[in-house]
């Protein structure tokens, strides 16, 4: 019934790929398989800031990819962030790498948070519908996962767009914070920054030293044949960053 019901609202309403705009396709395979690109890498922007967690994206930010994260943040075009998790998936996999031994916690996806101003304008937050959606991929993969939106800005920040990237740094420098009992909450798994997109790295950098301001990085270790777990250093992942920061290998 569904997929009768799509191609009949196909003769109706115009429906192109969001990649390329081939017709009659939603997501066509070559912008799919774009998207998921030559699968998740860590990622370092030139210059690398001091702060930034280690990142890992699944795809450069150019063509298919490029116009599919616009569609869905810009445009709307909401169905788009099914595969934009899958995305964002496999990157948070990457970045988390093998946590699912014994007394592991679930995987907690900290978003870095939009503006209010731009959630209004917009109609949604496109980084927290992606990482609703990647967290729902990967408990399909059997990884226990979760969304936990508890950072926030505490300032107003200008539209980051515009700005190189002193400007960027200078613009988010302390705007974002850890909501009331969020601390707790990260104490309960492995958590992990995501965004839809990096340039310059300032929004994780800022996102990371927010986490940090509340609670002391420490890595869960044996103390006296106890188990003491804490908040560990963050990781992060995203969609996609600038293909110079992709193409460079540095590890």
């Amino acid at each position: 019934m569904r997929g009768w019901w799509r191609e009949i609202a196909g003769l109706v309403l115009p429906v192109a790929c969001g990649g390329c705009g081939r017709p009659r396709t939603e997501l066509c395979p070559p912008c799919r398989d774009e998207l998921t690109g030559p699968g998740p890498r860590r990622v370092r922007p030139l210059p690398e800031p001091a702060g930034l967690p280690v990142v890992h994206a699944a795809a450069p930010y150019a063509d298919a990819v490029r116009s599919v994260l616009l569609a869905h943040k810009e445009r709307g075009v909401l169905w788009l962030a099914g595969p934009l998790g899958s995305a964002l998936a496999g990157a948070v996999e990457a970045a988390a790498g093998r946590s699912d031994g014994p007394g592991a916690g679930p995987l907690l996806l900290v978003p870095v948070p939009s503006s209010r101003r731009s959630v209004r304008a917009r109609g949604h937050d496109p980084t927290r519908r992606i990482a609703l959606a990647a967290a729902g991929r990967l408990r399909g993969r059997g990884r226990a996962a979760r969304v936990i939106p508890v950072l926030r800005q505490r300032r107003a920040v200008a539209d980051q767009s515009g700005l190189g990237a002193p400007g960027r740094f200078a613009n988010l420098a302390g705007a974002l914070e850890v909501v009331a009992g969020g601390a707790r909450l990260m104490g309960r798994g492995r958590v992990v920054l995501v965004d839809d997109l990096m340039t310059t790295g300032a929004s994780l950098t800022e996102a990371a030293r927010a986490l940090s301001a509340v609670h002391p990085s420490f890595i869960p270790g044996l103390i006296g044949g106890d188990v003491e777990r804490g908040f560990v250093q963050p990781t992060a992942a995203v969609v996609a960053c600038s293909p110079s920061s992709f193409d460079i290998n540095r590890n």
